[in-house]
């Protein structure tokens, strides 16, 4: 049936079957509601939820961001609640609040956000994800009528706000302030619904006709079929990689205790100027990234990082986009995160074993790129190790591990599969580093045939990185 022929009642009633339907059909639904003041967003979302199963669907309710989720890159709170395939989330605000909360009237709009935004909302649409978007908009007696209503009421006072206030006392400069932003992040896979809500009955009736048109076509699309990958030159990087580079007993020893002691003192000062850090190892199996990060935090305060140990993911994680996941370990600022494995997976493991399909692993490149940007945007150090060793080493590791009883646990059947696709995976580790390498987050390879080598390294690049990020920060000043 036309929703435009249908009753206000038949659409509600209507959307509780193509609710089941997208769940079906393992469908993410994200509704997000921003606009005006007291135009009537919790009205809207109780309109549109009337008839609808609530066991699929989560009401989202974003204010002002606590001092601890300040503490958090800007769209961590929100990665954090994205609803599951099937599911809906319905957002009462959203990174639009917050991203407006940041911006000030008379000035451009902050470009580094609206491009996080944008990359986001695209990333989340390639990925499965219907987005839908009302901006809900109410004249300004309408806003002062309703305002009052609530203010002089006892019951309702507690709900005013000091961004109702500001709404209402300057008007015009938030009117231009929207416009700006409706226009800069509208887009073909995320576009925006601006709807009047003055009649509130008529702004409900309109916004259930969009959400039934939008799920109808969700439902009835057809996957397009993915266009044949193009070749591509890649560098063979890991071959002018030097694994001849040693260090001799002595030298390792002198150098080692004051590194680690260097490194505690720097992520001293990284906590107390508020810094987040983000160290991301990677590597072949047996490379040794677990000797190298134990010898990197050995003096650290243990109440200041995080060792993140990832592996394949759960079947709650695969309900959700691939980067999900890794926002729920990100640090606060201060902090430091790192991780033994990562988002890479996606482009050595889930490619080599055919866990992702091509089209999902090729358009990873870019996303990842874009995800580590938000992090630099946040105001992170990123470092990225990738820890090289070649197939012999690698081979006599392995021997070394079965005959010793206490390193038997780190040797599986999984490991010997990995090492017969070596070279498929050497494949897939060059593109990786070279379309990931980026002046916001560089990949360091390391040098890991002899592991005292490796280890020096790492204390090496980690502290003259964060030396470097501190001196910009008094050149700032």
């Amino acid at each position: 049936m036309n929703p435009y022929e249908m009753s206000r009642k038949e659409l509600s009633k209507d959307l509780a079957r193509l609710q089941r339907a997208i769940k079906d059909k393992n469908i993410p639904v994200l509704v997000i509601f921003e606009g005006w003041e007291n135009a009537g967003k919790g009205r809207m979302i109780q309109e549109l939820i009337r008839d609808m199963d609530p066991r699929t669907y989560k009401v989202q309710v974003f204010d002002t961001p606590t001092d601890e989720e300040r503490r958090k890159p800007f769209l961590w709170r929100f990665w954090n609640r994205f609803p599951k395939r099937g599911d809906f989330a319905l957002f009462d605000r959203s990174y639009y609040q917050t991203f407006m909360e940041t911006q000030q009237l008379g000035r451009g709009l902050k470009q580094d956000n609206l491009k996080d935004i944008f990359d986001l909302e695209r990333s989340l649409s390639e990925d499965g994800m219907l987005i839908l978007k009302f901006f809900l908009v109410v004249g300004r007696e309408e806003q002062i009528e309703r305002h009052n209503e609530i203010a002089f009421n006892p019951a309702t006072a507690f709900r005013v706000t000091q961004r109702d206030l500001d709404q209402i006392g300057h008007y015009a400069a938030f009117e231009v302030l929207f416009q700006q932003m409706l226009e800069s992040t509208s887009s073909e896979f995320a576009p925006w619904h601006v709807v009047e809500t003055t009649d509130e009955k008529q702004a409900a009736e309109e916004i259930l006709r969009i959400v039934h048109t939008s799920l109808t076509k969700a439902l009835e699309a057809v996957p397009e079929e993915a266009p044949a990958r193009e070749e591509i030159h890649v560098p063979d990087l890991l071959s002018e990689v030097n694994l001849r580079l040693t260090i001799d007993k002595d030298e390792y020893d002198e150098k080692l205790d004051p590194l680690q002691e260097e490194a505690k003192d720097l992520a001293y000062i990284l906590y107390t100027k508020k810094i987040p850090t983000i160290l991301v190892f990677e590597g072949w199996d047996a490379a040794g990234k677990g000797g190298a990060i134990k010898r990197l935090t050995r003096e650290m305060d243990p109440r200041g990082y995080e060792v993140v140990p990832i592996a394949a993911p759960t079947p709650v994680e695969h309900q959700y986009h691939y980067l999900w996941r890794f926002f729920a370990h990100l640090p606060k600022t201060g902090h430091m995160t790192i991780f033994d494995r990562s988002w890479y997976g996606r482009l050595m493991v889930e490619r080599v074993e055919g866990f992702a399909k091509p089209e999902e692993w090729e358009r990873a490149y870019e996303e990842i790129n874009e995800f580590e940007e938000h992090l630099n945007n946040w105001g992170a150090i990123v470092l990225k190790f990738f820890v090289h060793i070649d197939s012999d080493t690698q081979l006599q590791r392995f021997e070394d591990r079965q005959e010793d009883e206490y390193k038997q646990y780190k040797i599986t059947d999984e490991d010997w599969r990995n090492r017969d696709k070596w070279p498929e995976y050497e494949e897939a580790i060059n593109e990786m580093l070279w379309r990931t390498d980026t002046s916001r987050a560089p990949w360091i390879i390391v040098e890991g045939n002899q592991k005292e080598y490796s280890r020096i390294k790492v204390l090496e690049t980690f502290v003259n990185a964060v030396k470097h990020r501190l001196k910009e920060e008094e050149y700032d000043k």
